[in-house]
């Protein structure tokens, strides 16, 4: 009989390291090798969610394997649960540079991307799969 379970995060860290090296370096390079005009701004938020998402992802799959759900996580859900993480933070610094970041609308911008995974997983599980 088979078992279900989520992948174990042995499975995601040759991604996780991929995406944080390529992330981290990345800012490392930009913050000492440029000045900060429009393009390498936006080149700072997508080297950003790269660096969060690797960060986040052997955490995101530790989390989905140790805290079981039916029907499990696969490894769509787990990466896509990472890149949420990953946009999150990006968000924030994007929202600082215009000075309109609040503790509310930290806290806001959690919850709606935390209701947003609530919701597809939701969806996820009432699928009819005979």
């Amino acid at each position: 009989m088979k078992s279900e379970s989520s992948p174990p995060v042995s499975f995601f860290i040759p991604t996780a390291l991929i995406l944080a090296i390529i992330g981290w370096g990345g800012l490392y390079a930009l913050v000492n090798f440029t000045i900060p005009t429009v393009g390498p701004r936006w080149l700072f938020f997508f080297l950003g969610v790269l660096a969060i998402t690797g960060t986040a992802l052997p955490v995101v799959a530790f989390l989905n394997q140790r805290f079981q759900t039916h029907p499990p996580a696969s490894s769509g859900v787990i990466i896509r649960e990472a890149l949420w993480v990953g946009i999150y933070f990006p968000t924030l610094a994007w929202l600082q540079l215009g000075r309109v970041l609040t503790p509310a609308l930290v806290l806001l911008l959690a919850i709606g991307f935390v209701a947003i995974e609530v919701l597809l997983r939701l969806r996820e599980r009432s699928q009819w799969k005979p």
